[in-house]
């Protein structure tokens, strides 16, 4: 059976719970047409989510790879479009480091563009009632590590794979640390990522139609 491997993330930046963990968790084991879901934790610090997240890549050898993230302050999922060869840190990872202005991988190109079909899966996310847009940035801080240097390990090692990367907002009981902030519960977050795999694993090209940003 074919694999499709998913990735979350350890807590971080002070907080008890990380909803990219325990959207996905949950997905462990479900099959998805000919395929079957294996997901994986990462851990929240520089290079060395890089190294788990390869160390799953060469043990499962899966046809795509979905690594998943949380993004306190958005309003929905967001299905993203580029990574940047740059580490910025606003904060310190979960090890102390905190890279500015460095390179995720040496001598690598400016940027890698995710292989998900973005709009496709933005639209279906939609249709089915989840707010769901495509983003043009996912950030500087490890997220975007591990998009930029899973989507360049593909390239380098198994260019017929599949790769990209989501972020999710916060969780309930994380927003209510805050006076304002949006967040979506965890059967919907689990439901959105169940379906925007199905539609990723389904459509390997992607529709044409307007996903950009006017700032």
């Amino acid at each position: 059976m074919k694999t499709i491997l998913i990735t979350g993330f350890e807590p971080f930046g002070g907080e008890a719970i990380n909803p990219s963990w325990e959207a996905i968790k949950s997905l462990q084991g479900y099959q998805v047409a000919d395929a079957k879901i294996e997901t994986c934790l990462l851990p929240c610090v520089f290079d060395v989510a890089l190294q788990h997240l390869y160390a799953a890549i060469d043990s499962f050898q899966p046809e795509l790879v979905i690594s998943v993230g949380q993004a306190g302050g958005r309003t929905g999922i967001s299905i993203e479009r580029v990574a940047i060869n740059v580490n910025d840190a606003r904060i310190p990872d979960n090890a102390g480091k905190q890279p500015i202005d460095t390179s995720v991988i040496s001598g690598g190109p400016a940027a890698h563009f995710s292989s998900l079909p973005i709009k496709t899966i933005a639209g279906a996310l939609r249709k089915a009632g989840i707010p769901a847009s495509v983003s043009q940035t996912a950030g500087t801080f490890v997220c975007n590590h591990v998009m930029y240097g899973l989507l360049h390990y593909l390239a380098q090692n198994t260019p017929s794979t599949r790769g990209g990367f989501i972020h999710i907002p916060y969780l309930p009981e994380q927003a209510a640390n805050f006076s304002d902030m949006p967040s979506m519960t965890l059967e919907l977050m689990t439901t959105a990522l169940r379906l925007a795999i199905e539609t990723a694993w389904e459509n390997k090209s992607d529709i044409s139609v307007t996903g950009g940003a006017t700032h």
